[in-house]
C-alpha cells in the first residue's frame, strides 16, 4: 500500500554539513560515479528512504497475516464441503486396497 507522491514542482531543501561531512560525501560521489554532490545525496536517501518504508510495509503486513492466522486458530471454521468430499474419497480409496 505505497502511497505515490507527485510533485509539480520542484522544492528545495538546504542543509548545513560539517567541512568533514561534505568532504567525506564528495569523495564518496566521485568515486561512485556521481555527477555532483546533490545527485548523490539525492539517489542516497530516496535507496535509504525506500529501504524504510520497503521494512516498514513488510512488518505491517506480516503484523496483518500474525493476526490472521491466530484467528484462523482460535477461531476455525469446519471444513467446507469440498474438503469434505476429498476426505471421503480418500478414505475409500485407502479401504479399496
Amino acid at each position: 500500500m505505497r502511497k505515490q507522491v507527485k510533485l509539480s514542482t520542484q522544492a528545495r531543501f538546504d542543509t548545513k554539513l560539517t567541512r568533514i561531512q561534505k568532504e567525506f560525501f564528495e569523495y564518496a560521489a566521485s568515486i561512485g560515479g556521481f555527477r555532483t554532490l546533490t545527485d548523490f545525496v539525492i539517489t542516497s536517501a530516496e535507496e535509504k528512504a525506500k529501504k524504510i518504508i520497503d521494512q516498514h510495509e513488510a512488518f505491517l503486513i506480516s503484523e496483518k497475516d500474525k493476526e490472521i492466522f491466530f484467528n484462523a486458530l482460535m477461531h476455525p471454521k469446519g471444513p467446507n464441503k469440498k474438503l469434505v468430499a476429498a476426505a471421503k474419497r480418500y478414505n475409500n480409496s485407502l479401504s479399496n486396497k
